[in-house]
């Protein structure tokens, strides 16, 4: 069998134009529960309200659990293709695939092992598993499988053969036991199509909560262009992040990317707001989504959501800058990126 990189796919960067968003419908879980609670509901209205906001700009296809369809059919707009098919959860960057291009026009896809987090306990992924094959099915993609244990949200590309991750997610004994870093590589490098992995040491220290992935990048750091990051800074020195978010800058600073270029680095401030409802917060605004003529990003109702939309604005010239509040999406343990996966154009 062969592999992407032999086969002549790459991953692009997000912010290669996109043929669509894929995006999947809160179903009951031990997460959102019930609905006897309410937290479901209000769980599918955010999710909903994004899938109408990133309809404005390009296609949206959202998966939903089956019997679920109706509903997710009547919070969305008419524009929004609704497909049912057994599911657990609904983080669409971690559990679907991973795709990829072909130089030829063709669409691919790596479809990582998925086990909820490295089995972390609260997530049944009998059927999320299996979620990747279906959209990369439906997208019409060329289909690889990897039998390494990785999420979206674990890694982020520049486009040009660099991939960012974390030590925490991919050597994370609860999913890759018996990896290395250089077998880790390897796979990058075979189901990617990159080159030169950069490690970051570990995530936000909220992210290694119940709920947490025990260290995503796509709330640390993101490429916006080869050789030029944004990243998340935690300026209150009271906040743990401070000290977290300042190792690993300072660890990219001193890296360069497969093409040997130093990296520019353009920091982000974290929400002003440190805690909600008593307890730590990992609110990012590193955790957007680009697509076509636009990026969504996460809003806290916090001073500095201007902030950081000026930065974006700066750093993604001729995109819409689109504040959405996603504190009810990372209560539940993400953000907007955590909850979308760009198909690209071919």
């Amino acid at each position: 069998m062969t592999t992407p990189r032999l086969a002549g796919f790459s991953m692009p960067p997000e912010w290669a134009p996109h043929e669509r968003t894929w995006m999947e419908f809160p179903p009951v879980n031990e997460g959102f529960g019930d609905g006897s609670d309410g937290v479901l509901a209000e769980a599918r209205e955010v999710w909903a309200s994004v899938a109408n906001t990133i309809a404005h700009f390009e296609p949206v296809s959202l998966v939903c659990n089956v019997g679920d369809g109706d509903v997710a059919r009547s919070m969305v707009s008419d524009s929004v293709e609704v497909h049912e098919t057994p599911i657990g959860d609904s983080w669409a960057r971690d559990s679907g695939p991973t795709f990829l291009t072909h130089p030829d026009g063709r669409l691919g896809a790596t479809h990582w092992k998925f086990n909820a987090w490295g089995d972390a306990g609260f997530s049944d992924y009998t059927d999320e598993q299996h979620v990747g094959a279906f959209i990369a099915g439906l997208a019409g993609a060329e289909l690889f499988s990897s039998s390494m244990v990785n999420e979206g949200g674990g890694i982020h590309v520049d486009g040009e053969g660099t991939v960012l991750c974390t030590t925490t997610v991919q050597l994370d004994p609860g999913r890759n036991p018996t990896m290395n870093a250089e077998s880790v590589e390897t796979e990058f490098k075979a189901y990617l199509g990159v080159s030169k992995a950069i490690w970051l040491p570990r995530g936000l220290t909220k992210d290694y909560d119940r709920f947490g992935t025990r260290g995503h990048v796509d709330i640390c750091a993101c490429f916006v262009a080869p050789g030029r990051l944004l990243v998340h800074r935690q300026t209150d020195p009271s906040h743990p992040d401070f000290e977290v978010t300042a190792e690993y800058i300072e660890i990219l600073r001193r890296s360069t990317d497969a093409a040997g270029r130093e990296l520019e680095i353009v920091e982000v401030p974290a929400p002003a707001q440190t805690h909600s409802e008593g307890e730590l917060v990992d609110w990012s605004y590193l955790n957007h989504y680009i697509c076509n003529g636009a990026v969504i990003l996460c809003s806290f109702d916090d001073p500095n959501d201007d902030v950081a939309a000026s930065i974006l604005e700066s750093v993604y010239p001729g995109r819409v800058i689109v504040q959405h509040d996603a504190r009810t999406i990372f209560a539940s343990g993400g953000g907007i990126h955590c909850i979308t996966q760009q198909q690209p154009k071919v």
